[in-house]
């Protein structure tokens, strides 16, 4: 079975990594043959110019190898930007989807547990840190090995002791060097990240509660949260720039000492007959160009540090284990109408010893509509979340047509049920693009229809129609609209159980009662439980319950 992780979305797109990595080695090997090449040249012709008109000197083929490898390096560096931008690209397209595909089978149950604005800092800034791997850490450093290699090889043609000291050069500035300036720096990637996550969560949440913070006289210690937070990631900026500066100074000191040494490597073969001028030159500034493209090797390992705490972050998510899973080989759902059954059901919340749910025994038969009431947080929303097998009960049974439903798939069980929740979204879109979440195969007619029977047909008409802008969280509805608006989606979900939570929170008490009325007609053949506080007008639903305690008692 293929392992659905991270590495996967990187092999997805290794023709691509490699031939953005292919590309910036020719870039690198051209600029460093022309800075050589061109020494080479130059100390050739002013040796020519000085030795006078006897002098010879090969002027074509070092001038046609400076005009190769000038094209050869625009070439090239234009390819490597093109073909690397569209790899990360690429690449940060499907980390997103990915993240989604992985995170989404843990909501509600696991991802209740964090913050939003933590799960947004590692959708959109870990994710950003991973997703430029190649360009800012994995090219330049594979690219760096290659040119050394190069430049390696191409010195012990010249002067064998000239490549030793190019070895030992690049070990030390492009390996020993970096690695000094990054050590220890993981624990600083961590606690970066934290902050860097701790300010945007507070910086969302002080944006959506900014109304309720006002009336409160809390904005500004708040706003003093904020700008603790941020001071706390700009001292975690202010570090981490600091050992990448310690590093290109010690980068700079090392690079100096190295090339004294190779000019005096360079000099010394000259002078004893075992190079020729022009390649002692070649070799000082073969020396030049690979200190220069190694002066980058410090950000690309921090790029790299910092990349595996994005990625570790990534995966703390993602590699939870799901609050359900779905059976080996699934049972398919009743085709037919059957009856929904809670029998003994037992269920607490993850470390806590009370039991929410105690013993429940509850029937709900086809087209049967019942209520159940109780104080805030005594378990309702807990019965509809069993109901829906967002968790699975840890004693007795949820059982549709005598079937366990754990032994139906999440996708197959999920289709046979309309929900509305508490606080159901409404979605920057058009009515016609909410309404169609319920059933995106919806006709005009029948979205119409439902409108009408949640009493938002007029409100749509003076507006633009199916067409109009609600505005993200219907910013241009009224509470009670939206909430209308959300009930008409799951209304028009084709679905034999349909399970409210509070349908007629945000209306009025005429309002709501005239909505409970439409909706009892709405609701045909289908079933229904509904979790509400309020009153219900006689004939909506035919039974009603009281949780208390764990217990389900029905209301006389």
């Amino acid at each position: 079975m293929k392992r659905d992780d991270m590495r996967g979305v990187f092999k997805q797109h290794r023709g691509w990594l490699l031939l953005s990595v292919v590309l910036l080695l020719t870039t690198m090997l051209a600029g460093v043959g022309l800075l050589g090449l061109s020494g080479g040249f130059l100390t050739g012709a002013a040796i020519a110019g000085a030795l006078g008109a006897g002098a010879t000197f090969n002027f074509f083929s070092p001038s046609a190898g400076i005009r190769g490898l000038t094209m050869a390096r625009i070439v090239s560096r234009y390819f490597e930007k093109l073909v690397g931008h569209e790899a990360t690209l690429r690449i940060a397209r499907d980390l997103r989807v990915w993240f989604f595909r992985r995170a989404l089978p843990l909501a509600p149950a696991r991802l209740g547990s964090s913050r939003t604005g933590e799960l947004l800092a590692r959708l959109m800034t870990d994710i950003g840190e991973v997703d430029g791997l190649l360009v800012r850490a994995v090219g330049p450093l594979l690219a760096l090995a290659g040119i050394a290699l190069a430049a390696m090889l191409a010195a012990g043609l010249i002067y064998w002791p000239a490549a030793l000291l190019l070895l030992v050069l690049a070990l030390l500035v492009g390996v020993g060097v970096p690695l000094m300036a990054v050590r220890h720096g993981g624990e600083g990637e961590q606690l970066r990240a934290q902050r860097r996550s701790t300010l945007r969560t507070l910086a969302f949440e002080g944006l959506e509660g900014a109304p309720d913070l006002t009336a409160l006289h809390a904005r500004q210690d708040w706003t003093a949260l904020v700008d603790a937070a941020a001071r706390q990631l700009a001292d975690s900026d202010q570090r981490r720039r600091r050992r990448l500066i310690g590093g290109n100074v010690l980068h700079a000191m090392i690079s100096g000492l190295g090339l004294l040494a190779m000019l005096w490597l360079a000099l010394s073969a000259f002078e004893a007959g075992k190079v020729e001028a022009p390649l002692a030159v070649a070799l000082v500034f073969l020396t030049v160009a690979l200190l220069e493209v190694a002066a980058g090797s410090g950000a690309a390992w921090q790029a790299l540090q910092s990349a595996r705490v994005a990625g570790k972050r990534l995966n703390q998510i993602v590699e939870q284990a799901p609050a359900v899973v779905d059976p080996a080989d699934p049972q398919p759902v009743p085709s037919g109408p059957a009856t929904l059954s809670f029998e003994q059901v037992v269920f607490s919340w993850p470390g806590e010893p009370r039991r929410l749910l105690d013993g429940i025994d509850l029937r709900l038969a086809p087209g049967q509509r019942i209520a159940i009431r109780g104080d805030s947080g005594c378990g309702k929303t807990t019965l509809s979340a069993l109901m829906l097998r967002l968790w699975d009960p840890q004693q007795g049974a949820v059982r549709y047509g005598d079937v366990d439903l754990r032994a139906f798939a999440q996708d197959n069980w999920h289709r046979q049920i309309a929900w509305l929740p508490q606080g159901a979204p409404v979605f920057a879109g058009s009515i016609a693009e909410n309404l169609r979440l319920g059933d995106p195969q919806a006709s005009e007619e029948a979205m119409w229809s439902v409108l009408e029977q949640v009493r938002l047909g007029d409100w749509a008409r003076q507006q633009r129609g199916l067409s109009a802008w609600v505005g993200e969280n219907g910013a241009t509805m009224s509470a009670g609209q939206a909430r209308r608006l959300a009930l008409a989606r799951a209304l028009l979900r084709d679905a034999p159980l349909m399970v409210l939570d509070e349908p007629t929170e945000g209306l009025d008490v005429d309002t709501a009662h005239a909505l409970l009325i439409d909706l009892a007609a709405a609701l045909g053949e289908r079933s229904l439980l509904m979790i509400t506080h309020g009153h219900l007008p006689e004939g909506v639903v035919q039974r009603e319950y009281r949780l208390h305690q764990g217990r389900l008692l029905e209301v006389e």
